[in-house]
């Protein structure tokens, strides 16, 4: 009886979880490797088009090229602090991507992020940011952008925050690194995660 009753509480144990399939990303530089995870329950669009960019070799000579510490932003009344990458350039191949705001998904700008830079609302394409610290001044709200409408964040670093910090330490001049880290994306796999209701 009581073999029977253990079988019957893990099968509802089992049956109460919430299955949830993140695609990781492993982007491999110089300094060390970066795994992200990407929330596509909570952010479909953007995560298709990350990695509709990455199937089509977009990030092919892509690299972090720019660095915004407390110290180097001095015009920002409000401060931030990020790492930026892609390929730096106007030209891509898609059409920007719808905005989802962090009010929508509910993925909060904060240690180890990955969200996507933009100007306007709607306009974001290749380049994309990973937050030091917590950055709520980017998120729905926040004053980063006087739109209010904050960052469409993504997916979260889940190894190699020392690799994103030393990037952010590197020599800038006006936010531009004076030598671009260049990264190449090596694997992209599926982690299923299994969350209690």
């Amino acid at each position: 009886m009581k073999y029977l009753q253990i079988i019957t509480f893990s099968l509802l144990l089992f049956m109460s979880c919430k299955h949830e399939k993140h695609t990781t990303i492993e982007i491999e530089t110089d300094l060390g490797n970066i795994v992200l995870e990407l929330y596509h329950d909570k952010a479909p669009k953007t995560c298709a088009n990350f990695l509709k960019h990455i199937e089509q070799g977009t990030f092919k000579d892509a690299s972090f090229y720019r660095t915004v510490r407390l110290d180097n932003q001095p015009e920002n009344n409000v401060k931030i602090e990020v790492i930026q990458g892609g390929i730096n350039s106007e030209e891509t191949p898609f059409e920007p991507v719808l905005h989802e705001n962090t009010k929508q998904t509910g993925i909060l700008h904060e240690e180890g992020t990955l969200s996507m830079a933009r100007y306007e609302p709607g306009t974001a394409t290749t380049e994309f940011f990973i937050c030091i610290g917590n950055q709520p001044e980017l998120d729905y709200g926040g004053k980063r952008n006087p739109d209010g409408q904050g960052f469409a964040a993504f997916g979260k670093v889940v190894q190699g925050m020392d690799v994103v910090k030393a990037i952010q330490q590197l020599k800038d001049e006006d936010q531009m690194l004076i030598k671009p880290v260049p990264f190449s994306i090596v694997s992209v796999g599926s982690t299923t995660l299994y969350n209690t209701l």
